[in-house]
């Protein structure tokens, strides 16, 4: 069981007559109410069926061994799991391991990630009629923290477009790709040195606007903070502002606000 509608499912032919009390019994208890206790790790199966989405492996200071033995456990139903903030020998590694399992992955090393029982990316240019969250990038440098935000995004099967290098060093760039970015349910901003561009589509666009500063930039810009501190500081009014290098978080953020914008309409 993998997500609230399984559950729905299930309870429905229960109700129905389509299923006993002790087959619903034994499917609850073998998938998301199982114990998740690994000794190192306590997983939660049941994470998917109370937010709609299951539990992502933080792969940074886990050895291969935990990674590899987290990722078998919670991909049990085959399931996907993605795993971030993995250097390019853990992802090696990972994968080399999943793989003599039969365990199918796909990996992104920009991205630092790792995805076991991986889905297909929902591009918006392929699905127009489907909500969708702008992926938009200043520079080509913001792209690995883009990246990561749109494997979370594949991940959780939310549609995308990507939209990349239109910082406002070239201000005619953004307000070339304005309407693209207008049609969006929501808007992820990766932008390092001053951290300007999400000031800039604040104001432009209706959307929700999470901005992520990235660590890109000179001297003073201190591995992201001034990106940070300005992006704080916009004078566009609701820009929410996440972590320095946090594509991850963005990308939970908008696939938040793209799921109860599919509950309103079902």
């Amino acid at each position: 069981m993998k997500t609230k509608q399984d559950l729905e499912a299930l309870l429905t032919a229960l109700v129905e007559g389509n299923a006993t009390v002790q087959t619903v019994s034994e499917k609850l208890t073998s998938s998301a109410f199982r114990d998740g206790s690994l000794g190192f790790a306590n997983l939660d199966h049941h994470r998917a069926l109370r937010n709609g989405f299951g539990e992502v492996v933080f792969g940074a200071s886990k050895t291969v061994s935990e990674i590899v033995t987290i990722v078998r456990e919670l991909s049990l139903s085959e399931r996907t799991v993605l795993v971030t903030r993995l250097n390019s020998e853990k992802i090696t590694a990972c994968a080399s391991v999943l793989a003599k399992e039969n365990i199918p992955v796909r990996v992104r090393e920009r991205a630092s990630t790792l995805t076991a029982f991986p889905k297909e990316p929902i591009l918006h240019s392929e699905y127009p009629n489907r909500a969708f969250v702008a992926v938009v990038t200043a520079g080509t440098s913001d792209l690995g923290v883009a990246e990561e935000a749109i494997e979370t995004l594949i991940a959780h099967e939310i549609a995308f477009e990507a939209i990349h290098d239109v910082g406002v060093a070239g201000l005619h760039r953004v307000l070339a790709q304005v309407e693209r970015i207008r049609r969006a349910s929501a808007v992820i901003v990766c932008a390092g040195m001053e951290g300007a561009l999400p000031s800039v589509l604040g104001g432009l666009v209706s959307a929700p606007v999470f901005a992520v500063p990235t660590s890109v930039g000179y001297g003073a810009s201190f591995s992201g903070i001034a990106a940070l501190l300005g992006m704080l500081n916009s004078c566009a009014s609701g820009v929410t502002v996440c972590n320095i290098d946090n594509g991850f978080g963005a990308a939970m953020a908008a696939a938040r606000v793209l799921n109860t914008i599919r509950e309103v309409r079902a």
